[in-house]
């Protein structure tokens, strides 16, 4: 929390000295309070909007405004502690070098060493506006496209100013429906969070970590390779890497995160960088010390010297002058003895100083490679753990299918048997269904030949009702003709009749009509025949008149 406040008032420095109101930071660490949700990049951007437009330089940059305002922010954590604001060149080549490994380029100490002898003397290093003149500039990203500078840039900014120890894709497996998302994580010093691409706009979640907390590696399943396990006391997150490299870097970091947490320590590049300012702190103090006792030593001479005066004024001989004089030189020879011995100690000093540190660089340089000897064994030993995992696999699978295979077999003998049966009991019922079917074929048979002959029967007899039919008919068309006989008879005596004016009337059927009288009795005529006649006899009678 004091390093934030310390950075949150250089910004604020920063802003006050643009608007030329207090040039001193006098905002004391007590009057700034910090709240838990207090967005610093917001307020650093503020305080930048306040002083950049009156301080950036207008000759053109390979940095765009927003990479130089990471570089301002960059550059509040690693100034010294005191105003005005500057940045020594030991940090200067701190962040330098940051910037080339992020490039991916080589370290240039030569052309460092040569713009450092270049600053001037008097200056104990460089403004913020200096600052990113410098790496605007494009001195030390020679070869290099602005937006490889740009992605270095925002690489030393989120791990030197949000913290971020490591980043990147992976998959996750979900609590719920189990099934595998792609998601951005990000590694800080307490937390791992988790977006949906590397924008940062949708967050889905957290892991909390603590010294609770555990990483494990896992075999590969389910079609996913690189898996590993981080274990908290709530809930369990399962983890897919891209590759083999990739899951080996996450665990190692996140192991390493959890044991400073155990260990209450702060984030590698802050220790680091208090241990640069402690060093700094030390030989300046060193160097104080020595310009002290320079000091008074040059204090003791020049005391010495207006003694040496006094003595000269009141000596009267030429002996006690020369005396004077030869002890007066001997101190003198003295003084610039000590003197010498003053300086010579200073620069062994200093040469002892940059042993140390150039130590301490092997010593880093030597851990770092043990360290990359250390995971690269580690990996080699997780690679014949894997191997040999996997052989177990192997012979473990090549067991079970063997078990599968017998299972197989005597399945299959057990299905052969039950088939053999089911078969045997199928030819039976079929030879019984054959004979049946031949029992019912010669029954069929003979149901045939019964209708057969009974269809011979029928036939005969329908040709004999075919004979009688037309015997039949035969005697019908002689009745018939003897019928148009007795019918025309009939018709040629009714006209008879009826000419001789009904004297002579054939006995017919009688009619169900009341019969008429006459004088001779019933009348064998009807009503309507009797009026027939009578306008027939009329019309006779009034053709003879």
């Amino acid at each position: 929390m004091a390093g934030l406040k310390e950075e949150l008032l250089k910004a604020i420095w920063h802003a006050f000295t643009a608007l030329d109101l207090d040039r001193s930071g006098k905002v004391s660490k007590s009057q700034l309070k910090v709240q838990g949700n207090f967005d610093k990049v917001e307020f650093n951007r503020m305080c930048w909007t306040l002083c950049a437009r009156k301080n950036t330089a207008k000759s053109p940059l390979v940095i765009s405004e927003d990479e130089a305002f990471k570089v301002w922010v960059i550059f509040n954590f690693l100034s010294e502690d005191k105003y005005p604001l500057i940045i020594v060149p030991e940090e200067i080549e701190y962040l330098l070098k940051k910037l080339t490994e992020a490039m991916g380029a080589g370290w240039q100490q030569e052309q460092f060493d040569h713009y450092k002898i270049s600053l001037n003397t008097n200056q104990e290093g460089l403004s913020v506006w200096e600052l990113i003149d410098l790496i605007g500039s494009g001195q030390f990203s020679k070869g290099m496209d602005k937006q490889t500078v740009s992605m270095a840039i925002n690489e030393v900014f989120n791990e030197l100013i949000l913290d971020v120890l490591k980043q990147g894709y992976m998959l996750k497996k979900g609590h719920r429906r189990k099934n595998w998302t792609e998601r951005w994580f990000v590694l800080r010093p307490n937390i791992i969070s988790y977006y949906m691409s590397e924008d940062l706009k949708d967050k889905k979640g957290d892991i909390i970590l603590d010294d609770n907390c555990c990483v494990e590696s896992l075999p590969d399943k389910d079609g996913k390779k690189c898996l590993f396990l981080i274990k908290c006391l709530d809930k369990t997150f399962e983890i897919s890497a891209s590759d083999k490299k990739k899951k080996q870097e996450w665990i190692q970091a996140i192991q390493t995160t959890v044991n400073l947490l155990r260990l209450g320590s702060p984030p590698p590049h802050k220790e680091a960088r208090q241990k640069r300012k402690e060093l700094r702190e030390k030989l300046l103090a060193e160097q104080e010390e020595l310009e002290r006792q320079m000091k008074e030593l040059q204090i003791a001479n020049e005391n010495k010297q207006q003694e040496l005066e006094r003595v000269r004024k009141h000596m009267k001989g030429t002996e006690q002058l020369e005396e004077a004089a030869a002890r007066a030189s001997e101190e003198e020879k003295k003084r610039l003895q000590t003197q010498m011995e003053l300086q010579d100690r200073f620069s062994s000093e200093l040469e002892r100083e940059k042993m140390v540190r150039q130590q301490m660089e092997e010593k880093v340089a030597q851990k770092s490679s043990e360290l990359e000897q250390y995971l690269q064994r580690v990996c080699e030993l997780e690679e014949m753990y894997k191997q040999l995992q996997g052989a177990l696999e192997d012979e473990k699978q090549a067991r079970q299918d063997e078990e599968t295979v017998r299972k197989l077999q005597a399945r299959l003998l057990e299905e052969e048997s039950r088939k053999r049966a089911e078969l045997e009991k199928w030819h039976l019922q079929q030879q019984q269904t054959i004979q049946m079917t031949e029992a019912e074929k010669q029954e069929l048979e003979n149901q045939r030949i019964i209708k057969e002959r009974a269809l011979q029967v029928a036939m005969q007899q329908l040709e004999q009702l075919e004979l009688e039919r037309k015997q039949a008919l035969e005697q019908y068309e002689g009745v018939k003709k003897k019928l148009e006989m007795a019918a025309n008879n009939t018709k040629s005596w009714k006209d008879k009749v009826a000419h001789h004016e009904g004297l002579i009337r054939l006995i017919e059927p009688g009619s169900k009509n009341p019969h008429l009288i006459t004088n001779w009795g019933p009348a064998a005529f009807t009503e309507a025949e009797l009026e027939q006649r009578e306008k027939s006899w009329k019309g006779k009678k009034v053709t003879s008149e």
